[in-house]
């Protein structure tokens, strides 16, 4: 597995990473042209890559993606759903179903905070959903702690 910087290029992979992330459970509960059109889901991807994005991608020795992650800030105005505040991006990754259990969402993780922490960022978030336990697991072994509750989720705070 190699780990990439995501660019410009990288809209539509990163699109289907995040239709991935919201079907989690393995259900088709949204589709694609729904993550294009909703107003809350669109603050994930619209315009990337801004200068304050930063991302990275992970890919095999074929090139075959395995997953990504990327950080974005997102202001009061228009927050996330793990949002906490306008100078804390907030994450969002998956890990496509066929690389699951083999540490890419470790890497991916190490490598987004490593490069935040890099770019002076002193925290990130994320949001993570009642019964992703896998991802609950994950995120509280690379250091996340609770700090929130919006709807079925909780808020999750790394400081760097």
């Amino acid at each position: 597995m190699h780990l990439r910087d995501a660019t410009d290029d990288d809209r539509d992979l990163l699109l289907d990473v995040l239709l991935e992330a919201y079907n989690w459970t393995g259900e088709p509960r949204f589709t694609r042209e729904w993550l294009t059109t909703d107003p809350h889901t669109v603050r994930y991807l619209g315009g990337w890559k801004r200068p304050d994005d930063v991302g990275i991608v992970a890919v095999d020795d074929d090139g075959v993606v395995l997953g990504a992650i990327w950080a974005r800030p997102l202001p009061a105005t228009e927050p996330g759903y793990g949002w906490v505040a306008d100078d804390v991006p907030e994450l969002t990754m998956a890990v496509l179903p066929g690389a699951r259990g083999r540490g890419v969402g470790s890497a991916l993780l190490a490598g987004i905070l490593d490069r935040a922490r890099a770019l002076g960022v002193t925290a990130v978030s994320l949001s993570v959903e009642d019964g992703n336990t896998a991802a609950r697991s994950l995120y509280v072994r690379h250091g996340f702690v609770v700090v929130g509750r919006n709807g079925g989720s909780d808020t999750m705070l790394r400081e760097l």
